[in-house]
């Protein structure tokens, strides 16, 4: 039986602390793992050194012959997951539009994995990240924010996701209302307007589903919580997903379950 490798695979960032947390995530995995599994953490772009196939070449280098490709990404609803997942052959065709290419997988056998979607890890990060903002859940309503996509299909996968974990998390917070809102297409004055009518005495709990802190928590929400004239009666404190312990979690978990599918196939 040869070796088995996790290619943990998220979009990169010129940001250096955006990606100095996934490495912080990842190595948490490493730690976990040991020996059972050799760990890469690769980018779609902006990273040199770093990318895709160059995650691919050192698995192979290792000794690796089976793999699986993890997209740490939010949502199924992002493009660059089902291109990912195409280029490295789980797909016969990409559903949208990609300037990727077919990478070099050789013989490494590669399967390829889901994104966080509707995970329960999320869940808990949401929650945690909530309480943090809250007072009196009761008299609250929260609002998810997520980057969204105007590609037919992907977009309504991330409204099923993001409408999915806001109300699970409405109910085990004990929260007034939630409701969801993607950037793109931009729903995110228009959501707040429709609490607003529904909930006037409510403070409102906003929480981005990015994978990380970067332009979009910092710059983008705020400008669109700003333009809906809500501002001041909104709580947002630019957290991401990480760096909760529960998306190296969610990677974990990941691998675990398919090490044990990989063994009873050799069984």
């Amino acid at each position: 039986m040869g070796k088995r490798g996790l290619l943990v695979i998220s979009h990169g960032s010129r940001e250096r602390g955006w990606v100095a947390l996934v490495d912080e995530t990842i190595e948490r995995v490493r730690d976990e793992i040991g020996n059972e599994m050799r760990v890469e953490a690769v980018f779609l772009e902006l990273v040199e050194g770093r990318l895709i196939q160059d995650g691919i070449d050192r698995l192979r280098s290792e000794g690796v012959t089976e793999a699986l490709a993890l997209p740490l990404f939010v949502s199924s609803g992002s493009t660059h997951v089902n291109e990912i997942g195409w280029a490295l052959g789980a797909y016969p065709e990409p559903a949208a539009e990609t300037d990727l290419k077919r990478f070099e997988v050789g013989s490494l056998h590669i399967d390829y994995g889901h994104p966080m979607g509707e995970a329960p890890e999320v869940d808990g990060i949401v929650l945690d990240n909530l309480r943090r903002l809250s007072d009196e859940s009761s008299r609250e309503s929260i609002l998810l924010i997520g980057h969204g996509s105007e590609e037919a299909g992907f977009r309504e996968s991330w409204e099923r996701e993001l409408s999915g974990i806001a109300e699970r998390v409405r109910e085990k917070g004990g929260y007034r209302s939630a409701a969801a809102a993607l950037l793109l297409p931009n729903q995110t004055e228009e959501r707040i307007a429709s609490i607003r009518r529904d909930r006037p005495d409510n403070r409102i709990l906003v929480v981005g589903l990015f994978l990380s802190e970067g332009y979009f928590t910092r710059m983008v929400i705020p400008r669109h919580l700003e333009r809906s004239g809500e501002l001041a009666a909104c709580r947002y404190d630019g957290a991401a997903l990480m760096p909760h312990p529960n998306v190296a979690a969610w990677v974990m978990r990941q691998a675990r379950e398919w090490l044990s599918g990989r063994k009873r196939q050799h069984q």
